[in-house]
């Protein structure tokens, strides 16, 4: 890992504080809250989604970047329900087959390394009609975004290691085998390019 992902880590709770305050972590509420049995929160970063899990049964806590895991450790006093961590990476989830009953993505679709197989690998490990939970910055529309791809490579060079915001994330859900059961979305014009966000669930599509 380099300087960046370290500096990245250890700035981030605080660059994130305002907007987590203002928009995100009622957000999370709401998403997070209600959930229960096996849940894995992919790209779990330095723990924002912690205390928001009030009924899982179980939480596994995936994070490959070793900067914000260890930030992320120090946090899980915060946790109101038995969490586990790993260090394994999207693409690779630490679970048998069907074993989960949600998989959590917030702001990291943007920056796993293979969108695509890190959708295939969460419903992999989803039981048949599991939960997608998600809240990610995605494409903009129009003038947006094609501002966000002239700027994208900047961008996860110089802001976010790694980020990318010109992903289509929604069309790549339902291309990965996956049907919307609520969505809604919110414009934030304090991260600059990094939106609009989209909040929502999105259940595994039956096998015909």
């Amino acid at each position: 890992m380099s300087l960046r992902h370290r500096l990245f880590a250890a700035m981030y709770d605080t660059l994130s504080a305002s907007l987590e305050r203002r928009e995100l972590a009622p957000r999370r509420a709401r998403l997070l809250s209600a959930l229960d049995g096996t849940v894995v929160d992919v790209g779990a970063g330095t723990g924002a989604n912690l205390r928001h899990f009030r009924h899982a049964d179980r939480v596994i806590l995936v994070e490959p970047d070793p900067y914000m895991r260890a930030r992320l450790r120090a946090r899980l006093w915060e946790s109101p329900v038995p969490v586990e961590v790993s260090d394994a990476d999207a693409e690779h989830l630490p679970l048998p087959d069907g074993a989960a009953d949600t998989v959590v993505f917030t702001l990291v679709l943007c920056s796993v390394p293979d969108q695509r197989l890190a959708l295939m690998e969460a419903r992999r490990v989803l039981k048949p009609g599991g939960t997608l939970a998600m809240l990610e910055h995605v494409r903009g529309q129009g003038r947006a975004a094609r501002w966000q791809d002239r700027l994208d490579g900047l961008w996860g060079r110089c802001v976010a290691p790694g980020c990318h915001i010109n992903r289509n994330t929604v069309a790549s859900i339902g291309e990965a085998g996956f049907d919307f059961t609520e969505v809604s979305r919110l414009e934030a014009p304090a991260v600059a390019l990094a939106t609009p966000i989209i909040a929502g669930t999105a259940v595994k599509r039956s096998e015909r």
